[in-house]
């Protein structure tokens, strides 16, 4: 789970001006965004994006969680579905502690991570999470060095529920769309996953009226503004003076950050941009031949002749491993040397 979120894209456009007179935007939920997209959503919600946070007791993966995980130092795991709810129990050679386990992050594509609520100031994120590469619970990143000293320690990390620079609530507002209500005993998202006000804004007037202006469209930034848009919950470029450690492999996860270092984003002309690659309402693609035509595009003489490539990936964007089985792919976009999969030795 990605613990340093950032204001939600959604917060950006809160509020905007109706025809002829200011009227109040509000969130009406992907289904309604349905009734005259249909392709749009049925294609967004299947993206991991659409799937990034489930009630844990929903989530697909969750039957494959009914499992004793690793020992962790003197304390034993065990997760499973009882009496309606996702828990986790965990033990040593006296006592057993159960704590439910409300939330699941993540579609599964990389990993699960487990969320539950100690009480209304405090939620915990399990020690382990799933990892569906190896099909089976292992540490969750960022827990790695934590050893601890009492059972409670051992459940996992904890946060406090609403604090501005710590809270668990920063987590939900990139996994969720739509206001958060923390007012009462639990956080509640309004709509779980990242749908399609989470990027086009609240959509009450442009449902009522079919106006186009009255919807917000990531596509009209710039590819710098855009960057800094999908920033908000993957990391913005770094603020000048900011140092960004380069050898740091889990830093690699935060595309945004990489992508404005690549030549090939800062001398496009604004050609390039994360749309160029992913469009938003379809699931990650993964075909070769996909992104050797984006690259051909701009490049298709570079490897004319005997040498010509058949994976521009592979070489120009290597996959970097902070973890085993967690995979990223490094959005530096440059040349590499052998075995150097962190920083390119040439990107100009």
């Amino acid at each position: 789970m990605n613990r340093v979120s950032f204001t939600t894209a959604s917060s950006l456009v809160l509020c905007s001006i109706a025809i002829g007179h200011a009227q109040e935007r509000r969130f009406t939920g992907s289904r309604a965004c349905a009734q005259c997209h249909p392709d749009e959503y049925r294609k967004q919600s299947a993206t991991a994006h659409g799937r990034a946070l489930y009630p844990a007791i929903t989530h697909p993966l969750i039957s494959r969680v009914d499992a004793k995980a690793e020992r962790r130092s003197n304390y034993d795991f065990r997760f499973g579905l009882r009496s309606g709810e996702f828990r986790v129990s965990v033990s040593d050679e006296k006592d057993v502690i159960h704590v439910p386990l409300q939330w699941a992050f993540g579609a599964g594509a990389q990993a699960v991570t487990f969320v539950g609520r100690i009480d209304r100031d405090w939620y915990v994120e399990n020690f382990f999470s799933y990892y569906p590469g190896i099909g089976k619970l292992a540490v969750t990143p960022g827990q790695q060095s934590i050893e601890p000293k009492t059972l409670p320690e051992a459940v996992g990390l904890v946060y406090r529920a609403t604090d501005p620079r710590e809270g668990v609530v920063r987590c939900f507002r990139c996994h969720s769309t739509g206001p958060i209500e923390t007012a009462g005993p639990a956080i509640n998202p309004s709509e779980t996953g990242v749908h399609c006000e989470a990027c086009h804004g609240p959509g009450s007037e442009h449902v009522r009226t079919s106006t186009p202006k009255l919807i917000e469209n990531p596509r009209r930034l710039k590819a710098a503004a855009l960057n800094d848009f999908c920033g908000e919950c993957h990391r913005p470029p770094a603020a000048q003076g900011t140092q960004i450690n380069w050898n740091f492999s889990w830093n690699v996860r935060h595309q945004p950050v990489y992508l404005s270092q690549s030549a090939c984003f800062r001398k496009s002309s604004g050609a390039l941009s994360c749309l160029t690659c992913h469009p938003p309402h379809e699931p990650l693609r993964h075909e070769v031949s996909y992104y050797n035509g984006i690259c051909g595009s701009c490049h298709a003489s570079i490897h004319a002749g005997g040498s010509r490539m058949t994976n521009c990936i592979d070489c120009h964007m290597p996959r970097v491993t902070p973890q085993a089985p967690l995979r990223f792919t490094n959005h530096w976009i440059g040349v590499y040397g052998a075995g150097a999969h962190l920083k390119p030795i040439s990107y100009e």
